[in-house]
């Protein structure tokens, strides 16, 4: 069996471009995969285009074989970045080919399942209304009478200038904003209750004293983790928090952090207790899967990052299934309406649970002509609330 032909869609997402890829081979066996990230998402597309051309002809089960290739072939332009999106959508893409090849479902090649029922934590549920603790306690009540018992938001995402073109600020809150934040979260967790997972996020767009510092208030109100509160640049930067913020507050990480090789550090150094690749970055499901063996060893949790397309949520899901420190997968409530129209079967969400099917492969494939009426922003900003 070769490989003949890698086409590569840029969809419209309800956040941002999906970037959807399928493998074709000589044989009529294919398989579907995404390689989904953002900003600058047609600089994906064109890597996911160049991933593909460089496959044609190769094998597609020796997936493991590929993925080394191609991750040693393209290391001189960095190991990171569009490259390793592009690997990670193909990785994901030939795993759905040999699964069906075999004729079983992902998580089978992956270990088998400790589960099929994947428990899910709901993110961008708060589109319906403005940045006040009134209208993000509403839509919390949406998301725990949807069945989900876990969510997480950005409290700090009212400071648009954070992520704008005026930088002068660096990275700081005023009295008012800080005040904002923890009245959000707040009423937040005055509507779902004291059981419910909260998870908050910062997007590493805080300076490092006010990092500390809303961690600290916002602990006593019981947060699940406090997520990035430094970038990924800087293990060592990484601990300095991990030592400076409550210990009872959780510290998650990872949405950033491509391939075993950048978690090596995270978890030498002891620094989260729960991480979140994300499998359209990271390196696909196969180094996902590594990525937690290497975690469980350090006794981390896993909760995969996944603000992406329909593909990206079941390969997670796949994977999620195979490994024994799963914690939740991250999940868009809202999203657009076609996210069900552009694969064969609808992802199958209920009670905040991800049901996989016993289907080959990731238990669906790729509608061509529906991909085709949805086609990606191309505009400089492709799409708004990047940070939300």
């Amino acid at each position: 069996m070769k490989i003949t032909e890698v086409k590569v869609w840029l969809v419209e997402g309800v956040k941002y471009n999906w970037t959807l890829m399928k493998v074709y081979t000589d044989t009529g066996h294919t398989g579907v995969g995404e390689a989904t990230n953002w900003p600058g998402s047609p600089i994906i597309e064109a890597a996911a285009k160049h991933v593909g051309e460089r496959v044609i002809g190769l094998d597609p089960l020796r997936t493991d074989f590929i993925w080394t290739k191609l991750y040693r072939d393209l290391n001189w332009i960095g190991p990171y970045g569009a490259s390793l999106c592009a690997i990670s959508g193909l990785d994901m893409a030939l795993l759905d080919l040999k699964a069906k090849f075999y004729g079983m479902p992902c998580y089978e090649l992956l270990g088998g399942a400790f589960r099929k029922d994947i428990l899910l934590y709901a993110n961008y549920w708060f589109t319906g209304g403005g940045h006040s603790g009134a209208d993000y306690a509403r839509q919390a009540l949406r998301v725990k009478e949807l069945g989900f018992t876990g969510l997480k938001f950005d409290p700090f995402a009212h400071t648009n200038y954070l992520y704008g073109e005026d930088l002068h600020t660096n990275l700081t809150l005023t009295k008012e904003q800080q005040d904002l934040a923890f009245e959000v979260t707040k009423a937040v967790r005055d509507a779902v209750g004291p059981e419910f997972d909260m998870m908050i996020e910062t997007h590493a767009m805080l300076n490092f004293e006010v990092a500390v510092k809303m961690a600290e208030r916002l602990a006593p109100l019981g947060v699940t983790w406090y997520e990035e509160p430094a970038g990924p640049e800087s293990a060592q930067t990484l601990k300095a928090f991990r030592e400076r913020l409550p210990s009872a507050v959780p510290i998650c990480v990872g949405e950033r952090h491509y391939t075993r090789h950048g978690f090596r550090p995270v978890l030498e150094n002891h620094i989260c207790d729960v991480i979140m690749p994300d499998i359209t970055r990271c390196g696909g499901p196969s180094e996902m899967k590594r990525i937690a063996t290497m975690a469980e060893a350090y006794g981390v949790l896993v909760a995969p990052h996944n603000p992406n397309g329909p593909l990206s949520t079941l390969a997670s899901a796949h994977v999620c299934a195979s490994i024994p420190n799963f914690f939740r997968c991250e999940f868009m409530v809202n999203d657009v309406p076609w996210r069900d129209e552009v694969i064969s079967h609808p992802l199958d969400v209920s009670d905040g649970v991800l049901h996989l099917s016993d289907r080959p492969g990731l238990g669906v494939d790729l509608l061509e002509d529906e991909l085709e009426k949805h086609p990606g922003v191309r505009d400089l900003g492709e799409k708004r609330n990047f940070y939300v």
